[in-house]
């Protein structure tokens, strides 16, 4: 695909081009961290109003701490395919079988309480989870033992090769202050970590962690990060401007002319989460709404015009996207032939839209949008208050929508709200992306938003498969998946295949476009950042783990 035509090819770390959007900038020359310590760094994750303090790292509204305060064994770079960085854990190999995966754990570390890590908290965190279905994310069913304080081994009844990415990135807890702990229900309010970092200060406004001056590792040389809530994305482009804050991700206006216009920064994007309507699609779990028709799912995913939704709401940063859900183009190689459209229509096909509904028994009504049995199809998109990109984007697919008889009608409210309506079932379609996982591989996403392990009932709290999908074919297709090496291609192909035939035909998620993760930052202020030709970590102030990972890279120059 040409660049012209709107959706642009996906390169690994490159500097992007947009449309203004019509606000008048002007340079920046004040100094970053608004004027403050040169060792602070002011960071904003597009948090819209105050933050509730909560710093479990396995709860859904969980506000921070994952990587800086608590870390895990290993970190996998989603940026690119590498060796994975020890952390908690130094060495680590599985048996000929995929059956038993033994770890070293890095000695010496202590907890910021002073009490020593050791293997028995590795063994804690990793019970708790299996006993607690509804925040094992990675779908550990193992036994994990201690051999000794700086030795563990994960064994399991089958191969489980493809597992250990996601263990490996499983934060760790201590075992003497979490044993008493509800991990699902209890907030945090001073967590304990072996992390780099520790919290300092908390207030609705902004929080603070600083340097753990007794980290196992290098202090970091950043001092502090604070993180600042602000009302939504213009607060963060007008914040940039003013040279208030040194790191967010997110859009400002002009992209394309960072440094012209505000010469401490820098931009930089990359192509990774993929954009959805995702839907509550599952009637027989509780969903309710005209979209538990795969009819209308399939409708609203041919009602769009992907060409112009990328013009208005995402200034052409945004690329094409898989109705498979493979990243274009590092995992071409795992689509499967029942995938006859490699990529999303860029244009509205409202006809097809119209055509699937009509086949499943809807009628054009008076006003022009589509009924059955007394139901119009009027479908409700949750978003989070203050993030203009996917606003605008759901106020510009529901013109598209309205031209193939569907109204989508907006509701905004605080994060905290929207993650609650998704998790626990009340709401018909949610604004948001499907991540990837800790290797460049489809396993990790159909795994993590289409494995039935991780729904729940509505009214329940779910996993990441919010959307409360459930297919016994995939299930089991994902299942094989995980007994399989991560390079046996041949061998794993079938299992996509079923996987991809599902989900397309099914479509829980409506694939919308993959969005260009854009950060601007503070290039005067602190260098170290990543880059083409230094990818060390996905360029996301909130991709937590990946974050961490910066944190303890960068280096004040002031």
């Amino acid at each position: 695909m040409s660049p012209t035509n709107g959706i642009r090819r996906r390169a690994v770390g490159a500097l992007v081009g947009a449309t203004a959007l019509g606000l008048t900038l002007t340079a920046c020359t004040g100094s970053g961290s608004g004027g403050g310590d040169a060792s602070t760094l002011v960071v904003y994750t597009g948090q819209a109003g105050d933050y509730q303090i909560n710093f479990n790292p396995f709860s859904p509204s969980r506000i921070g701490g994952l990587g800086t305060i608590y870390e895990t064994l290993f970190f996998h770079n989603k940026a690119q395919v590498s060796d994975p960085v020890p952390l908690l854990g130094t060495e680590q190999a599985w048996n000929e079988d995929g059956t038993v995966l033994s770890v070293t754990l890095r000695d010496g570390v202590k907890w910021s309480d002073g009490e020593d890590f050791t293997a028995e908290d590795v063994v804690f965190t990793f019970d708790m989870l299996k006993e607690t279905p509804s925040i094992n994310a990675g779908g550990f069913d193992g036994t994990v033992e201690a051999v000794d304080d700086t030795h563990v081994t994960f064994s399991f009844e089958e191969p489980t090769f493809v597992k250990g990415p996601d263990l490996m990135n499983t934060p760790i807890v201590p075992e003497h202050l979490w044993a008493d702990i509800n991990p699902v229900e209890d907030v945090i309010e001073e967590p304990i970590g072996t992390g780099a970092f520790t919290l300092k200060e908390f207030k609705p406004q902004a929080y603070t962690i600083e340097a753990n001056a007794d980290y196992w590792g290098d202090e970091p040389k950043v001092k502090e990060v604070r993180f600042i809530s602000l009302s939504g994305n213009q607060a963060g482009a007008d914040a940039i401007a003013a040279g208030t804050i040194d790191w967010q991700t997110g859009p400002i206006p002009d992209i394309q002319n960072t440094n012209k216009n505000f010469p401490n920064y820098e931009a930089f994007t990359q192509w990774q989460n993929q954009m959805v309507l995702a839907t509550c699609s599952n009637a027989d779990l509780g969903c309710t709404g005209p979209q538990t028709d795969p009819a209308v799912r399939h409708a609203l995913y041919y009602a769009l015009d992907r060409e112009q939704l990328n013009n208005l709401a995402f200034m052409e940063t945004a690329n094409e996207i898989s109705p498979a859900f493979t990243l274009t183009p590092s995992q071409d190689q795992y689509l499967t032939p029942v995938v006859t459209e490699l990529s999303a229509p860029e244009r509205s096909l409202a006809d097809n839209a119209k055509e699937s509904l009509e086949s499943a028994g809807w009628a054009l009504g008076d006003d022009g949008i589509y009924a059955k049995d007394g139901e119009r199809l009027s479908l409700t998109v949750e978003v989070v208050t203050g993030w203009t990109d996917y606003i605008t984007a759901i106020d510009t697919m529901a013109s598209q929508a309205k031209e193939a008889g569907i109204e989508l009608v907006a509701a905004q409210s605080s994060w905290n709200e929207w993650t609650e309506k998704k998790v626990s079932g009340n709401f018909q379609l949610a604004m948001d992306s499907l991540w990837q996982g800790p290797a460049p591989d489809p396993y990790y996403l159909y795994n993590y938003f289409y494995s039935s392990a991780s729904g729940a009932e509505v009214g329940e709290s779910a996993g990441n498969n919010y959307s409360r999908y459930d297919n016994p074919d995939v299930d089991a297709a994902i299942d094989e998946l995980s007994t399989l090496p991560l390079d046996d291609l041949a061998a794993r192909q079938e299992y996509f295949e079923k996987i991809q035939g599902a989900i397309i035909e099914d479509m829980p998620y409506v694939p919308v476009l993959t969005g260009g993760t854009t950060s601007i930052w503070n290039t005067a202020e602190f260098s170290g950042w990543p880059s083409g030709e230094d990818l060390y970590a996905f360029p996301a102030v909130w991709s937590a783990f990946d974050a961490a990972e910066i944190f303890k890279r960068l280096e004040p120059q002031g």
